[in-house]
């Protein structure tokens, strides 16, 4: 069996020398490689032992990068990683500074386009198709899709116009059954018949052989042969959903067998036009507790123990955020038949199993279509139901005209659950969800709150929960709360109230979620300064507490607004913004993401690097109130 030292690969070349028995004994070694490393950085082990042997065929019979490679979402890219030369970094994997684990163009020339969000290849690839022929180039384009990032909206608009267009494209399907959790849909069953439908292509050439082997006698014979093929096609692939879209389709191929690999990709690599090749894989192949996981819960991880499998846990004591609202949602839809829950393909992520446990004919994964989630949720607002849409801030991106027209327009009371507020770390610029506060803000009829913990928090899920009078957005960070005492009953939160949590006379900062504790300690230690600073938990960035604004303004008291999310269009300017037009001249600076993609690494560290500290918040009030002699 061939040995090779990951660290010394440099680019993919060296494959096109091995047979398939080298690969097969180098596909094992990648495994362990991957195993151990990820053991200890975390990362998303399933999708990528998935792909092994899948990936150095793709690199065998391409040339990348002159062939471009487009791996959609991007968290199945290690295998492609090591290929290309970055396997001594995989040490640093999602870390500060280190290897992104997701397509990065810096890194590489291999890495052609940047994914994070899925369904986003096909279109891509249509685009460079384009190119390539305008240009009078010859490249392959090579899209990586999975079946569950084929439910997404834009995949299927691609599609429509790859087929239509005809141009020249290898899209490879990865059809693993799986997304994040298992998939769902009628997409989903139609792949379901493929699988099980056998190899139509292997068939169809033999009756082409057959046909061969008799006589000519005329047209009459050749258009009957078309007809039976169109018949075995129809026979054999129920639907044939892709070659109706203009693909001509090849599969299901075994993606880790590397003889039917070999075989399928020769034969798409002959054909004009678009080709589709279904490929079938296994997520977790080679590690026994991510190849048996049926929910995703080996999508991807933290660090493992690689002998038993088990997850290394965080020492926090405190209940996570995304259970913790999931939860009282559940608590609360005991009470009122009205509540359902929305998800787009995020019931593990978002916590969500155990209400769909108890109440599954009121929860609705729809896939990765968060396009589709959002207005399913305004529709079911329409007639009363009380639908709590939970989705990550960065995913809320790809339905922001959905929660402009069919939930804000019509102010419907749907309730968004925000997930992974804030900066969210090692996943990195893709995921980073810091853009929310400034595309909800700006929203008329929406009210947008983050907690100060998660006591906080359960009583405004229920104020939510209780809410009539239209949209209502609740953000919540990524993590755990902070382990505070938990209210017995849930109480409503008057709309548009903050909470004085600290008194002052000489300064104040308004702030909530994530950064009160940020705010206290700043405040604690300008104390010891002379120095007294009110802290506000600004809890409902909108509507602001006007009353409690004006108040501040009229003192002339100087302000700090502090936001762990872009400062453009964010809280901060909200502040100046009402100062401005009711005519106030007070002192008001403001903290928070500076205009600039944040980079994966531990959120300590991201926070350190943009000045997003207690340390630098002490400076800013230090520059704009006048210091006093500090206090005996």
């Amino acid at each position: 069996m061939i040995r090779v030292d990951m660290n010394h690969i440099k680019d993919p070349g060296f494959l096109k020398t091995l047979n398939n028995e080298e690969l097969i004994g180098l596909s094992e070694e990648i495994r362990t490689f991957l195993i151990e490393k990820l053991s200890a950085t975390g990362g998303h082990i399933g999708p990528n032992l998935g792909v092994v042997e899948l990936t150095l065929a793709l690199h065998k019979h391409f040339d990348s990068p002159t062939d471009k490679f487009l791996w959609d979402v991007g968290h199945q890219s290690y295998v492609h990683k090591i290929l290309t030369g970055r396997a001594d970094q995989f040490d640093t994997l999602r870390q500060y500074k280190g290897l992104c684990g997701f397509p990065k163009m810096i890194e590489s020339e291999h890495d052609v386009w940047e994914t994070g969000h899925s369904s986003t290849s096909l279109s891509a690839a249509m685009g460079m198709a384009i190119a390539r022929d305008i240009k009078g180039d010859s490249n392959y384009v090579v899209p990586i899709i999975g079946d569950g990032a084929l439910t997404g909206g834009m995949a299927l608009e691609a599609l429509n116009h790859i087929g239509h267009e005809k141009k020249d494209m290898i899209v490879v399907l990865n059809d693993n059954e799986m997304s994040i959790a298992p998939n769902v849909g009628a997409l989903h069953s139609v792949l379901g018949r493929m699988r099980t439908a056998g190899k139509y292509n292997k068939a169809k050439d033999d009756l082409e052989y057959l046909m061969k082997k008799v006589p000519a006698v005329g047209g009459r014979l050749a258009s009957a042969a078309e007809r039976v093929k169109d018949s075995l096609k129809y026979l054999l692939v129920s639907g044939m959903f892709f070659e109706e879209l203009g693909f001509t389709y090849l599969g299901p191929v075994d993606g880790h067998n590397f003889d039917e690999l070999d075989e399928n990709i020769k034969y798409a690599k002959k054909t004009q036009g678009p080709v589709l090749l279904h490929v079938i894989t296994k997520k977790g192949k080679g590690f026994h507790p991510a190849e048996t996981d049926t929910v995703g819960t080996w999508h991807g991880t933290g660090p493992y123990k690689i002998d038993t499998g088990d997850l290394i846990k965080s020492s926090a004591k405190a209940p996570g955020w995304s259970a913790l609202v999931a939860e009282t949602v559940r608590k609360e839809a005991r009470t009122d038949s009205r509540i359902v829950a929305v998800t787009p393909a995020m019931p593990v992520g978002s916590k969500l199993e155990g209400f769909a446990s108890e109440f599954p004919d009121r929860m609705f994964d729809v896939g990765i279509a968060e396009q589709h989630a959002t207005t399913l949720s305004a529709g079911l607002a329409t007639q009363n139901m009380k639908p709590f849409l939970a989705i990550y801030s960065t995913f809320l991106q790809r339905a922001y005209d959905q929660v402009v027209h069919d939930i804000c327009r019509q102010n419907l009371n749907v309730f968004i659950g925000v997930d992974r507020a804030g900066l969210v770390g090692a996943d990195g610029e893709t995921h980073q969800g810091v853009f929310d506060v400034s595309f909800l803000r700006s929203l008329p009829n929406m009210v947008v709150m983050m907690p100060k913990d998660e006591n906080e928090g359960q009583h405004m899920v229920h104020t939510a929960l209780n809410y009539d009078d239209g949209p209502i957005a609740m953000r919540y960070p990524r993590g755990n709360g902070l382990g505070v005492q938990m209210d017995d009953e849930l109480k409503q939160i008057p709309i548009g109230s903050w909470e004085v949590i600290k008194e002052g006379t000489d300064a104040a900062i308004l702030t909530f979620g994530t950064t009160i504790p940020m705010a206290l300690e700043a405040a604690e230690q300008l104390e010891s300064e002379g120095v007294s600073v009110k802290v506000v938990n600004a809890r409902f960035i909108k509507p602001l507490d006007e009353a409690m604004l004006k108040d501040l303004l009229a003192m002339n008291m100087p302000i700090l607004t502090i936001e762990e999310a872009i400062l453009q269009g964010g809280f901060g300017s909200a502040v100046l913004e009402f100062a401005h037009d009711h005519h106030f001249e007070a002192s008001i600076e403001r903290m928070g993401i500076p205009d600039k993609f944040i980079e994966h690494g531990n959120v300590d560290q991201l926070l350190e690097e943009i000045d997003l500290t207690a340390e630098q918040a002490v400076k800013v009030i230090r520059s704009i109130v006048p210091m006093k002699e500090k206090r005996a």
